[in-house]
């Protein structure tokens, strides 16, 4: 194939954009090194009764300078495998915590 054929080639091909799942959740365990659990709560319909439930989801998170705390809010996204737990990492603080 000549260059003016791969580059029509690349051009017309579909671009693949790639998914990336972002969470945002509450920090409620900061005491590993370089990792924090971050708490993901959402809201759903029950499937027979038609009520409003909660359900939750705890995922470990990378940390790298280890600057989150608990209580912080922050928005987590998935990543390749860190650890036997831990497949997301913080890439950003949405609220710090208060301080009561």
């Amino acid at each position: 194939m000549s260059e003016a054929q791969v580059q029509e080639t690349q051009a017309t091909a579909p671009a693949r954009a790639k998914v990336v799942r972002t969470l945002v959740g509450k920090v409620v365990s900061d005491k590993r090194a370089k990792t924090v659990t971050v708490l993901v709560e959402r809201r759903v319909k029950h499937e027979l009764y038609g009520k409003i439930v909660a359900r939750s989801r705890k995922y470990h998170a990378h940390d790298e300078k280890g600057e989150y705390k608990m209580g912080d809010l922050v928005e987590i996204t998935e990543s390749r495998p860190l650890s036997k737990t831990k497949n997301w990492v913080v890439t950003r603080m949405v609220e710090k915590a208060r301080v009561v």
